[in-house]
């Protein structure tokens, strides 16, 4: 079986392609395990390759002719996580159309001429929703983004809805709570706060949250996202139905509260690290998300979310290697 995942370079991309390594299997067409013989990577910049079974394809998603040079005849699954991220899409209106809207629909169309449609997970976001939200947000509440990101992922669901319905692709498409924690360096996410409030001090620097300490957030960790992501794969074309959008279960966590796990686990001279800076950019993003979900229809399919915000934590730092007082 050959895989391609765009935003392979990213940290879950390439998480999910040295996890897709390791397992060795997906499931093929027929339902049944079938080995994976060859992983691309579609992005604009990686980290070393650990396996000779990757293939790293730099450009951007947008280019002509680069998805098909990407893109095998016989490739059977795609995983499409490659997107501007929320702020940056907010500060540049067309290059946020440009990847995440016309980037998909060029997907789309080369899965379309493929031997057989691909099984495709497409990573979509919470920031579908906005505006005049309930308290607790379930699978009926409509969406309703109020950024240009959160439109672009509304619009790439239906797309591959539709692409769907018309037998070109067999899609399913997971809005994604807030990851956390991200290792690396802080990006151009709204949410990029989420995990530098943890990040940072752990790694014994400061940080400036941006936002205030009554905010909350509707979060999964990186291990359970790639189990979504390739739990979403494998599901049967019947467990979907006509329905092939689905809000992943999360967890919802304050900041305030998640500086208290941080000192639990780290220390008062961690949880010190935590300075706040208001910037009323990133505060007026993400006040307009949702914070609490009810998810039936997801557990019912088997998605799972974390225990609790000490766990997210103490995996970061098994993750990482960190030691902790």
């Amino acid at each position: 079986m050959k895989v391609l995942i765009t935003g392979g370079g990213g940290f879950i991309g390439h998480r999910l392609a040295r996890e897709l390594l390791e397992r060795g299997t997906l499931a093929g067409p027929d339902g049944a395990p079938a080995a994976i013989s060859a992983i691309k990577l579609l992005d604009r910049a990686f980290p070393p390759a650990p396996d000779a079974r990757l293939t790293c394809v730099p450009g951007d998603l947008s280019a002509p002719g680069l998805i098909d040079a990407a893109l095998d005849r016989d490739t059977a699954a795609v995983f499409h996580l490659a997107a501007v991220v929320s702020a940056g899409a907010e500060a540049d209106f067309d290059l946020g159309y440009r990847v995440n809207l016309d980037g998909t629909r060029l997907l789309l169309e080369a899965c379309r001429g493929l031997q057989r449609p691909p099984r495709l997970v497409f990573a979509s976001s919470v920031a579908a929703f906005g505006g005049d939200l309930p308290a607790v947000l379930d699978d009926a509440t409509t969406p309703n983004p109020q950024t240009s990101y959160g439109a672009q992922k509304v619009i790439g669901e239906y797309l591959v809805s539709d692409y769907t319905r018309k037998g070109y692709v067999d899609g399913r498409s997971l809005r994604l709570p807030t990851i956390v924690v991200r290792p690396g360096r802080p990006n151009l996410a709204a949410s990029s706060f989420a995990s530098s409030i943890f990040r940072e001090p752990l790694n014994g620097v400061v940080c400036e949250c941006p936002v205030p300490e009554s905010t909350g957030i509707w979060l999964l960790s990186p291990r359970r996202v790639v189990d979504a992501l390739i739990h979403a794969h494998d599901l049967p074309a019947a467990a979907w139905g006509v329905n092939r959008v689905l809000n992943l279960p999360g967890i919802t966590v304050t900041v305030a509260e998640g500086v208290a796990a941080l000192r639990r686990i780290a220390g008062e001279a961690a949880a010190a690290r935590v300075r706040f800076a208001p910037d009323e950019r990133i505060n007026r993003i993400v006040q307009g998300w949702p914070v609490r979900f009810r998810t039936p229809r997801a557990t019912a399919l088997g998605f799972a979310a974390d225990p609790d915000i000490d766990a997210v934590i103490r995996a970061y730092v098994a993750d990482e290697g960190l030691q902790v007082s």
